[in-house]
């Protein structure tokens, strides 16, 4: 296995996980019962960070779709640089710091979390683009 598809493996688990905490805050404010019951608008909301988490999970979930595809890309064409690495493994590191100052509720942070995360993929994308 690649690096990059090391990277990548480590950031589908990351994401894979991310819904956890907002679910156990979820069981915890409506109650087993409710947290099992279809949403509706009547439902009790969850604490803050909660909320905040459950959207970075879905941005991860989002991203996740671009960065995927690129690190497939890279690996099927067979190339790999310490660039490729290095971008993947800043790719994750941002998204798992994306995700806790966007669960503190700190705007700027969660902003350059996120910005650092998109580089990455540009950074892939541009391996991609001068390989091809």
């Amino acid at each position: 296995m690649s690096r990059e598809l090391m990277w990548l493996t480590f950031t589908v688990i990351l994401t894979g996980v991310l819904w956890i905490p907002y679910i156990l805050d979820r069981i915890m404010v409506r109650g087993l019962w409710g947290t099992l019951a279809n949403p509706s608008r009547d439902d009790k909301p969850q604490t803050p960070w909660a909320q905040r988490l459950y959207f970075a999970h879905t941005n991860a979930v989002d991203n996740l779709v671009v960065f995927a595809p690129l690190v497939l890309i890279l690996d099927n064409i067979g190339y790999s640089t310490r660039g490729t690495v290095i971008a993947c493994a800043v790719y994750f590191w941002a998204r798992l710091a994306h995700a806790i100052v966007y669960a503190l509720g700190v705007p700027v942070l969660r902003t350059l979390t996120f910005a650092v995360g998109f580089g990455a993929q540009v950074a892939l994308a541009l391996a991609i683009i001068g390989k091809l």
